[in-house]
């Protein structure tokens, strides 16, 4: 559904344009060594999403990139990896990169604008943009009134066989990540293992959970706050049944993860490298992932295209730090051993 969605916005509204200007004039003019070179551009991302950032920066920063990427590829590739970026949708995929020892440490003006938060403290990644998990609702099947405060309201009796979860997808492993880090490795195994006693319905992704709502086939789901944002962006808020719910008071469920980006060691180019970044914390870049992609920017203030909707520092995730999501490996040992996948 994205590809598809996001591929008819772009001829529709030529959404590259939006940061025609900023990313010319910042990449533009004088010779620098490494022209003649090109990056290499790994991504966790989409095509549909970034692809006209990726296109326009590469206009001036000659890059060649590489979709739906993963931070398991290059660990197994290590020294040899042809990548010199990796733009990541998920915060724990370059921490494991981190702890392994990829990545190089970004100069001190890239992160000095991007609030603590949402940089690494190992000073090897950024983030670009930021999105929350939510509950997506059908409020014909679950009134407002009965959603619950918490993840642990999923787990009551009148809540069985009505949730979707993704449990192949990265947003929602980090979100389980969080939960091992709130709770501890055995109290995430028994939120788990109630859950799945719950009969949730599992889907292949993200997309299919908030069309399941939208057509009525499913009550609720575990997601990301974009992706009905997108709904909304096409079909008008009139056409698109389902709604949000953000979790609060520090729950798991209320995680805010990050599209990030960081520069391989073994980089061809690190200047170059480096400029691709700063291309991306423009802000007409920031205003592109608010507007386009319904995500947060994480510089300035530009308010996402839905009414409504709470601001990123309105947002309650849980108290822990980006750089902790690094343990995918845990988590898919969890997942597996609870049968979750």
């Amino acid at each position: 559904m994205e590809a598809k969605r996001w591929a008819r916005r772009v001829i529709a509204i030529g959404a590259a344009a939006i940061v025609a200007a900023g990313l010319l004039a910042a990449c533009g003019g004088g010779d620098t060594s490494g022209d003649d070179e090109t990056l290499v551009l790994y991504s966790g991302r989409s095509e549909s999403l970034v692809g006209p950032l990726v296109e326009r920066i590469g206009g001036t920063i000659p890059v060649t990139a590489g979709y739906d990427k993963k931070a398991a590829q290059i660990l197994e590739e290590g020294d040899r990896s042809p990548a010199d970026l990796f733009f990541a949708q998920d915060a724990g995929e370059l921490g494991a990169l981190a702890d392994a020892g990829l990545l190089e440490p970004l100069p001190a003006d890239i992160a000095a604008n991007i609030p603590e938060a949402y940089r690494s403290e190992t000073g090897t990644w950024v983030s670009t943009s930021a999105r929350s998990r939510v509950l997506i609702y059908d409020p014909r099947q679950l009134p407002a009134a009965q959603l619950p405060a918490g993840i642990d309201g999923l787990l009551a009796p009148e809540m069985r066989g009505k949730v979707g979860y993704a449990p192949t997808n990265a947003s929602f492993k980090s979100f389980v990540t969080a939960l091992r880090l709130t709770r501890g490795d055995a109290g995430a195994r028994d939120w788990l293992t109630a859950f799945l006693a719950n009969d949730p319905k599992s889907f292949d992704g993200n997309g299919p959970i908030v069309e399941a709502v939208n057509s009525g086939q499913l009550a609720a789901g575990l997601t990301n706050h974009y992706y009905w944002v997108q709904e909304v962006q096409e079909k008008g808020i009139e056409n698109v049944p389902g709604r949000l719910h953000f979790f609060s008071d520090g729950d798991p469920g209320a995680l805010v993860n990050v599209a990030a980006i960081g520069v391989l060691k073994t980089a061809s180019d690190k200047e170059q490298a480096f400029e691709f970044i700063r291309q991306l914390l423009t802000p007409e870049t920031q205003t592109y992932f608010a507007r386009e992609v319904g995500e947060y920017p994480v510089i300035g203030n530009e308010p996402l295209p839905v009414p409504g909707l709470p601001t990123l520092d309105q947002l309650s995730p849980p108290q822990i730090t980006l750089d902790e999501l690094a343990d995918v490996a845990g988590t898919d040992k969890l997942l597996n051993e609870v049968g979750a996948v």
